[in-house]
C-alpha cells in the first residue's frame, strides 16, 4: 500500500497563457501548501508536460492559439495523451452556464470563476483530488460521471439510456489522492 499523500505532495499543472495569472496561481497554491507547480504557457507545452509527475491540472479557459476547452478535450480524448484521467479545474472569468455545461461535457471536474481566492481555489483542488465517481467512456463523452448523487435504494426507471450499457465503460483504475 503506498503511502498516503497530502497537499505539499502533488503536483499541479498551471496551463494558462498571462504570465501574471500564472505568477498568482503559483502564489496561491504555495499558500495552501503545493510545493510543486508546473508551468505551461501554451496548450502545447501543457501536454508535453503531461509526460511528467502531474496530479492535478489547472487550466485557463481563453488561451491562445488553443483554448482551454479544446485542450481538455485533447487531454481527455488523445490516444497521445499521457494521462486522460487526470483531475483538470477550469478557471475562467466567464461563467455562463453554457460555458459550465461545455466544459462538464469536456471532461472538467471542476470550475472556478476568477478572481480566484486561497480558500475557493483549495477548495476546487480537494474536491477534484478526492472525487470518487467513475471515468465515463462513451461514444461523445469521456470524463467523471456527471452524476453526482449515488442512490443504492433508488428502484426507479433509468434515465439515461447508457444506464443499460449503451456502450460506455467506467475505468476503475482512477484512485483519488487524499489532499
Amino acid at each position: 500500500m503506498a503511502p498516503a499523500r497530502g497537499i505539499g505532495d502533488i503536483y499541479v499543472l498551471v496551463v494558462e497563457d498571462n504570465r501574471p495569472m500564472r505568477v498568482l496561481l503559483r502564489g496561491l497554491l504555495g499558500a495552501v501548501g503545493v510545493k510543486n507547480v508546473i508551468e505551461a504557457e501554451t496548450a502545447e507545452a501543457g501536454m508535453q508536460a503531461l509526460s511528467g509527475p502531474v496530479d492535478l491540472v489547472l487550466l485557463d479557459w481563453q488561451m491562445q492559439p488553443v483554448d482551454g476547452l479544446a485542450f481538455a478535450r485533447m487531454v481527455r480524448w488523445s490516444p497521445a495523451s499521457p494521462r486522460p484521467y487526470v483531475p483538470i479545474v477550469m478557471l475562467t472569468a466567464h461563467t455562463e452556464i453554457w460555458r459550465v455545461a461545455a466544459a462538464r461535457d469536456a471532461g472538467v471536474n471542476g470550475f472556478v470563476k476568477k478572481p480566484i481566492s486561497a480558500q475557493l481555489l483549495l477548495d476546487r483542488i480537494s474536491s477534484a483530488l478526492t472525487d470518487t465517481r467513475m471515468f465515463v467512456r462513451c461514444q461523445n463523452f469521456i470524463g467523471p460521471d456527471r452524476r453526482r448523487m449515488f442512490a443504492p435504494a433508488y428502484g426507479g426507471p433509468f434515465r439515461r439510456e447508457s444506464d443499460h450499457t449503451g456502450g460506455c465503460t467506467f475505468d476503475l483504475d482512477d484512485l483519488p489522492l487524499s489532499a
